[in-house]
């Protein structure tokens, strides 16, 4: 009897009644044992025991108690009981997790099988008669997951597999009957997720693993901590200490790049550690580290943005660093600087020498840069949210010129020999928030970066008065990067400056410092970024030539994006996909890197609306003479406008103009037939003259040119059927002064357009008739100008193939490239002219803005 007490809770006094008990007790659980197999697999399923130790009476209890305190020893074996709500709540996880698998590969038959077996499941467990936290979970995923998948399969042209569509089709209906029941958690689960699944309404079961914990608390001598602290890893105290600082950053300086390394905790324990630090250099080590760990939070995909609560985070971080170098002058961040080895004690440097931390204030600024320009990128620019987020550009803006101060103090001494380029790509990025916006948004943008700082700093570059002022800042900013930068910055500086002025109606000193800029012959070597900025530029200038009343500069320098279709890609302003395009995922992606925020864009109708009433006033002339004199060169202006009147005059039935195109091509066919006013009137009913500054002033404008090209078209048109023609009955038809009518006449005739001679005794027109060509004469015109297309034509097919092999010859002004369009452009013109033409003149950049300068 002894050895069944060995190690028992029973004493060693017991009695003869008490054996003869535990006898019968074992008998007893023996017959118990050979009644029935279905009364074990009840015990077994409801796990349930008639005592402490496992359920078992009699003899067994002793034995195992003799057991158990031969394991005592073994402190990493333990025992788990599991009742049968536990096991059918593993059993859950189980399908749930067989779910989740099916659902990262989209296998949808899977997942409607797994399906079912859940919700048998569910029926079984009832928690407070709500259904358990990983359900409500599963069930909103699936709904989300399903929702995705069929919107994909709509713009998708890659069919989905039959038996996955199958499955697809049934979840869409099962789930769609399922939730029903289930709404109200549902909608709790999303309102909050993370509250929701850690909520005290239901446990969390977790089996015991304790061998090594990765985290638990033990007691602690310190009483500040309520007598807890954490343990890390092996069992280690993690202490947050002032002393432990450079030592927790070293660890997780470390891990940065490693798999399974979990970066939410890295920041968390670098904001206390953060708290605790007593000095400036370990708050600067700190700042830095966690700045740079919130920028790997996004570093491992380039589609995702950051979100907007790390980038205000890193933003806030990135001025308190700004700060402290600030107050801590014998403090600098430079980027050749040596890490410091020794994590026990800080760096102590000697008298009058500053102490260097490894890093990069540029760098932080540029990444705030992008992180905000990826983001706004990523929100739909109709609504509120991109609203509320542009409006953290004043707080990047006014981080980039503290970090530009900061960068010139660095200039400043001589001892820590720092090159231009910190201060450079700063000062670069600041022109980039300013050159595309009025003068007045840049005022303000100034004077509230200025506020922010404290008033002892200064720049050097830019001192604070030169704020009134935004053209001298533009001016001072540009001037800079032309002296102390790369070919890049340089060329793209030169550009936004250019921009800057067209912005403003300042068209002569854009036009000229973009041709002395020769960018044209090279713009192809550039990144496709900065030939963006490139196009972005002469569309702006071509807009601002046409408020300045200079129709023909405005359609030659928007003749090369305009007339190209393709104005969107060309300046980021949309990805166009093309039906049997062969571009590539990659490809696509790196296109959509490269849009630019909708605040920077250039309105799309209404440079279409510029180009297109330009084309109209200079092709409906021509379009004029070319019909009334057969000997007259044909050429053509816009292809763009005169395929969209020969598409407007097939149409049998026009009703009345409800775009922007409608009310052009309307007025361009009423100019034609001599109603000037009707014209007037539909090319001023377009709204999108309202975008533009001073309306009135524009409308104006048009309206005095379709009077004066109501006029040349009608001489153009009736001239071979007058002998004279009184100069006052043109200006009383045209409503022009008889002075502007005799200006236009004797420019026609100075360029050999008109074939007449004003009498000004008489006050009339006299026209002289020409001498009929023969049919021979009349086809052997249209033969050369066959063969001069032809020509034309093999030429820019050459020029196709070789374009790599005659970037030597561009370099020395020769054909070929950008600059060799440019210089058949001129010849072109030169022919041109000679037919009877207002072309001709100096060319640029393959005819886009150097037919603006007349010979």
């Amino acid at each position: 009897m002894s050895r069944f007490f060995t190690a028992g809770d029973s004493s060693s006094e017991s009695s003869s009644s008490d054996e003869e008990e535990l006898y019968s007790d074992q008998e007893q659980q023996q017959g118990e044992e050979e009644e029935s197999s279905e009364e074990e697999e009840e015990e077994e399923d409801e796990g349930s025991s008639s005592s402490d130790e496992g359920g078992k009476t009699g003899g067994s209890r002793f034995l195992r108690d003799a057991a158990s305190s031969d394991e005592s020893e073994d402190e990493d074996k333990v025992t788990v009981v599991k009742s049968a709500k536990d096991k059918r709540h593993e059993e859950l996880e189980g399908i749930v997790r067989l779910i989740e698998n099916a659902s990262k590969i989209g296998d949808w038959s899977t997942i409607s099988t797994e399906f079912d077996r859940l919700n048998r499941q569910v029926i079984k467990i009832t928690v407070s008669e709500k259904p358990p936290k990983s359900y409500v979970k599963i069930i909103s995923d699936l709904e989300d997951l399903m929702n995705d998948a069929i919107a994909k399969q709509k713009v998708s042209t890659k069919k989905m597999n039959a038996t996955n569509a199958k499955g697809l089709n049934i979840m869409k209906q099962k789930i769609k009957r399922n939730n029903k029941d289930y709404m109200t958690e549902i909608d709790k689960y999303r309102e909050d997720k993370a509250d929701y699944m850690m909520s005290d309404e239901e446990e969390e079961i977790v089996q015991e693993k304790v061998k090594k914990p990765k985290q638990t608390y033990i007691e602690s001598g310190d009483p500040g901590d309520e007598g807890y602290s954490t343990v890390g890893r092996g069992g280690k105290t993690l202490q947050y200490t002032p002393e432990s600082i450079l030592k927790h950053l070293r660890s997780i300086v470390e891990s940065r790049g490693k798999k399974n390394t979990d970066k939410t905790e890295q920041i968390r324990i670098m904001e206390k550690l953060l708290e605790v630090a007593d000095t400036p250099y370990r708050k600067i080590r700190v700042l830095i580290t966690l700045v740079a760990t919130r920028f790997d939070m996004t570093s491992g995909s380039n589609a995702e943005s950051m979100k907007p609560e790390n980038w205000k985070a890193a933003e806030h971080e990135f001025r308190l660093l700004l700060q402290a170098l600030e107050d801590n002058s014998n403090m600098v961040v430079v980027e050749n600087a040596e890490e410091w080895e020794d994590d026990d004690k800080p760096p102590q440097p000697a008298a009058g020498e500053k102490l260097k931390i490894p890093g990069s204030v540029v760098s932080v600024a540029e990444r705030l840069d992008d992180e905000l320009t990826r983001s706004l990128q990523h929100i739909d620019p109709h609504t509120a949210e991109y609203i509320e987020r542009l409006t953290d550009e004043q707080a990047l803006y006014n981080d980039i010129l503290r970090a530009l101060l900061y960068v010139e103090g660095l200039k400043r001494d001589p001892k820590l020999d720092q090159t231009d380029d910190g201060a450079s790509r700063v000062i670069m990025r600041r022109l980039e928030h300013v050159y595309f916006k009025p003068a007045q948004v840049v005022h303000i943008q100034e004077e509230n970066a200025w506020n922010s700082i404290p008033s002892q700093l200064n720049s050097t570059t830019t001192p604070r008065e030169v704020e009134a002022n935004i053209d001298k800042l533009v001016q001072t900013l540009s001037t800079f990067l032309f002296k102390h930068s790369a070919d890049l910055i340089r060329a793209r500086a030169y550009l936004c400056q250019v921009y800057y002025f067209a912005l403003h109606d300042q068209y002569y000193k854009a036009r000229d410092m973009l041709l002395m800029s020769h960018l044209q012959e090279t713009i192809a070597n550039f990144p496709i970024n900065t030939q963006i900025l490139y196009n972005r530029t002469l569309v702006q200038v071509g807009l601002c030539a046409f408020r300045a009343n200079l129709v023909y500069e405005a359609q030659s320098t928007l003749q090369e994006i305009c007339g190209s279709g393709r104005q969107k890609e060309l300046l980021a302003q949309g990805v166009m996909i093309q039906r049997y395009s062969q571009v590539t995922q990659e490809q696509e992606r790196l296109e959509r890197q490269r849009q630019l925020p909708f605040h920077m864009h250039i309105n799309l109708e209404l440079l279409e609306c510029v180009y297109l009433t330009c084309s109209m006033l200079l092709e409906i002339p021509l379009l004029a003479q070319t019909g009334s004199s057969p000997d007259v060169r044909k050429r053509v202006i816009s292809k763009t406008y005169r395929r969209l009147l020969e598409f407007h005059e097939r149409q049998i039935f026009t009703g009345p103009a409800e775009n922007t195109r409608d009310h052009i091509m309307q007025a361009s066919r009423a100019l034609a037939a001599g109603e000037w006013k009707k014209s007037v009137d539909l090319t001023n009913s377009i709204k999108i003259w309202d975008l533009m500054p001073e309306p009135g002033k524009i409308k104006a404008m048009l309206s005095a040119q379709i009077q004066e090209e109501g006029l040349r078209t009608y001489l153009f048109t009736y001239a071979p059927f007058y002998d004279t023609l009184s100069v006052s009955t043109l200006a009383s038809m045209f409503d022009l002064s008889e002075r502007k009518v005799t200006a236009v006449v004797s420019k026609m005739i100075s360029h050999e357009d008109l074939a007449a001679a004003l009498d000004q005794v008489n006050d009339a027109i006299v026209f002289r008739k020409g001498v009929e060509l023969s049919r021979l004469q009349s086809l052997a015109l249209t033969l050369s100008d066959k063969a001069s297309g032809l020509i034309e034509s093999n030429e820019r097919t050459l020029e196709q193939r070789t374009q790599g092999m005659t970037n030597a010859f561009e370099r020395q002004g020769g054909a070929g490239g950008r600059g060799g369009r440019g210089g058949r452009g001129g010849q072109r013109g030169q022919r041109n002219d000679r037919g009877g033409s207002r072309l001709g003149g100096q060319q640029f950049g393959g005819g886009a803005l150097g037919n603006a300068i007349k010979a």
